[in-house]
């Protein structure tokens, strides 16, 4: 997802604040309704998801939708089953494939679907089964999507209709009954199948499959994605699209990149889509593969500023240079490149790819994505560059709460899930002061966690082990703390003292220096430690932390005169 941040310069620090507050300035009161939303219950247990066929009909005058979820799963002994659908939205009907109706029963966002009783004379083998749940009603709008989420009912330029779906976190079950949870993702991808105007065009992710005329004025749009994905990037697109395309050669082969856009921005889009071949050349540089060659890539003209729906990226950002026309480093070197095409590409790779099962761990997705800005930067502009634009977004750090979020009730932690994040990887990466072996870890994470679901303990155990580091401290320090780890210097006679302040304890965080001309790493404790130093060294001008280290540094008074 993009950073909660700006349109304007003025307007930084504001919205920062605005979209921060929603996490932090209330104390959160957690409630069995968090509890069910958030946590893999009772009666999601004993069935997981192979596959949503999803078909969907809106109906833009009255912001509505009908249609029917068929839900393919293996029933490993269900009875009762939580079927996530948020209210407003209603569930009309559930049947089987011989039209078989189940009872339910609502509370609140939850449907309880009497799915199997162990007293009845009717039996039901375990196995691979099909429910289809038929629905209709007024999904929630988006008051400021993709932030604020669920149905967007917009205008194009030309007064024809534009819709979509922005749903993260507030979670697909916004608009279609599924099981809402991060972890488990339907095996074998989804169907959605976009019954529209002929005036008008359906996308959804993945590739068309059908395009088929109906005799009601209305044409029925398949899709067809073959991977796992999360229900929040199951997304119709609605519009008056029109359509071009590349073949990109990729380290899995030829890659089939499509982009859809409102006709009248067809020659811009050519244009600044430019940037999304060079995107893919520097995330398989730095990750590997592209993870969904099979269902190829797509970038979609959307009516909000972007979304990392899987093989159907939202585009908003206005064909502008930067985070909407602005750089959100303040250097001016985000301008460089377009944010929203590989910021929310690079979620293919985190988030989409390697997902975690709990959004309280959403700085798995977060904090990679926002650091493949920088990657991106250094693989076409250089290290330099690239160091100053991540230095330069450590000003919307806010250091509000812990960015690991309460586990089981569906809450992310803060948002500093992205810049201190990134922060703290880059940090790692000075550590490990090997760039070779710091890439290969990336690409190996991408391979061993394929269309995976992980905890961050998982990743946490997996980068220090390929790493060759005990870095547990390190994610302590920057995850579960709101500190910012501060070195402090003190000069006592020749010799000069540092140690940590602010730190976990025993923080493992090799740190290099510059005292004079000489270049020295040091390894702070909280005890202070010494190294020797000239006795004419001027300590606050002549000791100095490498800026790519996410550290603070506090230079006391000398102790003694020279």
């Amino acid at each position: 997802m993009i950073s909660k941040i700006i349109f304007s310069s003025f307007f930084i620090l504001l919205f920062a604040c605005n979209n921060y507050a929603q996490l932090s300035d209330n104390k959160i009161v957690l409630t069995y309704e968090d509890t069910l939303r958030g946590s893999n219950g009772e009666y999601r247990k004993n069935w997981d998801v192979l596959q949503y066929n999803i078909t969907v009909k809106p109906n833009y005058n009255s912001k509505s939708i009908e249609g029917n979820c068929a839900m393919q799963f293996m029933d490993n002994g269900a009875t009762k089953m939580q079927i996530d659908l948020q209210e407003p939205m209603i569930l009309d009907s559930v049947k089987d494939d011989n039209g078989f109706a189940y009872n339910f029963t609502r509370q609140k966002n939850v449907y309880w679907l009497f799915y199997r009783d162990p007293f009845s004379k009717r039996s039901i083998t375990t196995g691979v089964k099909k429910i289809i749940f038929y629905f209709h009603g007024t999904p929630r709008e988006a008051k400021r999507a993709p932030w604020d989420g669920g149905w967007i009912w917009k205008k194009d330029k030309n007064k024809n209709p534009w819709m979509t779906v922005a749903c993260q976190g507030l979670g697909a079950s916004v608009w279609y009954p599924c099981k809402d949870i991060q972890s488990d993702k339907p095996d074998s991808g989804a169907i959605v199948q976009i019954i529209v105007p002929d005036t008008l065009v359906g996308i959804a992710n993945g590739r068309l499959i059908e395009k088929l005329k109906l005799n009601d004025g209305n044409t029925k749009y398949t899709w067809q994605v073959k991977n796992s994905i999360n229900n929040y990037c199951i997304v119709p697109y609605i519009g008056k699209y029109v359509n071009f395309s590349e073949k990109y050669a990729g380290l899995n082969g030829n890659l089939d990149m499509n982009y859809w856009v409102m006709d009248y921005n067809l020659e811009k889009a050519k244009q600044q889509f430019l940037d999304a071949p060079k995107m893919m050349k520097a995330f398989e540089h730095w990750f590997g593969a592209f993870p969904f060659y099979e269902d190829g890539y797509q970038l979609i003209d959307a009516p909000h500023l972007g979304m990392e729906h899987q093989s159907a990226i939202a585009y908003g950002n206005g064909y502008k240079m930067g985070y909407n026309g602005n750089d959100l480093s303040g250097t001016s070197i985000g301008l460089k490149w377009d944010f929203i095409i590989v910021h929310e590409s690079g979620h293919e790779w985190f988030a989409n790819n390697i997902c975690t099962k709990d959004i309280a761990d959403m700085w798995v997705h977060e904090g990679f994505t926002c650091y493949s800005e920088t990657l991106f930067t250094e693989y076409y502009y250089g290290k330099e560059d690239a160091n100053k634009y991540l230095q330069g977004l450590r000003k919307n750090i806010q250091n509000d709460e812990n960015i690991i979020g309460p586990y089981g009730v569906n809450k992310e932690g803060s948002g500093d899930m992205y810049y201190k994040g990134a922060n703290m990887l880059h940090t790692i990466r000075q550590i490990v002061n090997n760039d070779e072996k710091f890439r290969a870890m990336l690409v190996e994470m991408n391979t061993t966690f394929h269309l995976k679901t992980v905890t961050t303990q998982e990743i946490e155990n997996f980068i220090s082990t390929k790493l060759g580091l005990n870095l547990s401290s390190i994610f302590n320090q920057y995850l579960r703390t709101t500190k910012i780890p501060t070195i402090q210097f003190k000069k006592e006679k020749k010799k000069l003292f540092y140690r940590w302040t602010n730190a976990v304890e025993n923080l493992y965080l090799p740190v290099k220096i510059t005292v004079n001309d000489s270049v020295k790493i040091i390894n702070p404790t909280n005890e202070w430690q010494k190294i020797r130093v000239s006795k004419k060294t001027n300590l606050i001008k002549q000791v100095k932390v490498d800026a790519n280290y996410f550290v603070e540094v506090n230079y006391l008074e000398y102790l003694t005169k020279n």
